[in-house]
């Protein structure tokens, strides 16, 4: 091969290196969560389609489970969701636990994160995107009596509205997370 024709071998290379390195990711998958949950389900509750929309995470690791009548005043569990790829860095998590109070949700409001709408009788909440520009991370939280459930998006796609998805999966589980667990109008003991 001659000096010249291995000049013009190289060149190629790296012009084909650079035309690979420029090609945009695929699309951004905009389509809003479904409104009404349908399985398959992750912790036997959260649609397996919402948080593959939400995360990009197409076969998650999932770690919980929750039940509604834990005790005859509330329920409790949680559902931790993960990448399978890499170090199995957590993308979601949902919780459900006795330790909530409308006083948190309206200093949570008073501080700047945006109202929940109505999503179950008697609840009230709040939800916000990540502070930092150009995050990827939102949550959000429903309080029913002493019932707290809490939305955590640690990792959501970037370009989608990360706040509108934790809000869709609000409405999608919640009315069956809170409202079959039993509010309680005072904590004993």
């Amino acid at each position: 091969m001659t000096r010249r024709a291995g000049g013009l071998a190289a060149a190629l290379s790296i012009s084909v290196l650079l035309t690979a390195c420029q090609q945009e990711s695929p699309p951004i998958n905009n389509a809003p969560l479904p409104s009404v949950a349908a399985g398959p389900y992750l912790c036997d509750l959260i649609p397996a389609d919402a948080v593959h929309l939400m995360t990009g995470v197409q076969d998650p690791l999932v770690k919980g489970d929750f039940d509604p009548t834990t005790t005859e005043e509330w329920g409790s569990g949680s559902c931790f969701i993960y990448s399978p790829i890499g170090n199995q860095p957590k993308v979601l998590d949902v919780t459900l636990s006795p330790a909530g109070s409308k006083g948190e949700v309206e200093d949570q409001i008073r501080t700047g994160a945006t109202r929940l709408p109505d999503i179950v009788p008697g609840g009230v909440g709040f939800y916000f995107q990540g502070r930092s520009p150009g995050s990827a991370r939102a949550a959000a939280m429903l309080v029913r009596g002493y019932d707290r459930l809490i939305i955590e998006l640690e990792r959501g796609v970037e370009g989608r509205d990360n706040a509108a998805d934790v809000v869709a999966l609000m409405r999608l589980i919640a009315p069956k997370l809170i409202t079959t667990a039993t509010p309680a109008p005072t904590k004993k003991g």
